[in-house]
């Protein structure tokens, strides 16, 4: 490998996540931040989890009762 070129390499990066889960992994970074990890995550907690921020999924549901209603 030529000197110089390549990143620094971190073995032991601090990885934590919103939900608050903190774990080590080797990167290019020191620390990392991420927002959904395997703790948390609806594929391996198996509980599903609704992010709607602008109300997109009420606005659905309403839509969804109404079309229900005019059958």
């Amino acid at each position: 490998m030529k000197k110089n070129l390549h990143p620094k390499y971190y073995p032991k990066a601090q990885v934590k996540c919103a939900c608050g889960n903190t774990f080590t992994v080797g990167s290019t970074k020191e620390f990392l931040e991420i927002e959904i990890c395997s703790q948390c995550h609806p594929f391996y907690t198996g509980k599903e989890k609704i992010v709607d921020t602008l109300g997109r999924v009420q606005k659905f549901r309403e839509r969804l009762t109404k079309s229900k209603k005019k059958k």
